[in-house]
């Protein structure tokens, strides 16, 4: 990881906010997973718990400084409003940078990946 600069990465889920859309979702992954529209959601979370080796990536990745965002797709389009507009595809992971939000995880990426490990696997490559 670059330590110049602090970094933040923002996972964006492709899923709405809130308690109902929670229950719904969980719902979702147990009865009909193939169908799920959030492999982000999926892979890192279980029907209502997070995956244990992705807590563990995650917590590592904070103790280092390495600032995480974690939001559903319209908590990030209250919370990132641009007179430019972003026009990002979900699940998506966003890097910060000084001037704007780069990909740093594609869609298609996302939704290629397995497992947890997967994921943290490819982050790792990226720092």
């Amino acid at each position: 990881m670059q330590n110049d600069k602090p970094q933040k990465l923002i996972f964006i889920y492709n899923a709405d906010s809130g308690l109902r859309n929670l229950l719904l979702d969980g719902a979702h992954k147990i009865l009909s997973p193939s169908t799920y529209a959030c492999n982000l959601c999926d892979i890192t979370f279980g029907a209502f718990t997070e995956n244990k080796a992705w807590k563990k990536f995650r917590q590592e990745l904070e103790a280092n400084n390495m600032a995480l965002e974690f939001l559903h797709k319209d908590e990030f389009a209250k919370a990132y409003q641009s007179k430019f507009g972003y026009k990002f595809t979900f699940p998506i992971v966003l890097i910060e940078t000084a001037n704007d939000l780069e990909i740093f995880v594609s869609t298609e990426e996302l939704n290629e990946l397995e497992n947890a490990e997967g994921l943290i696997t490819l982050l790792k490559k990226r720092f």
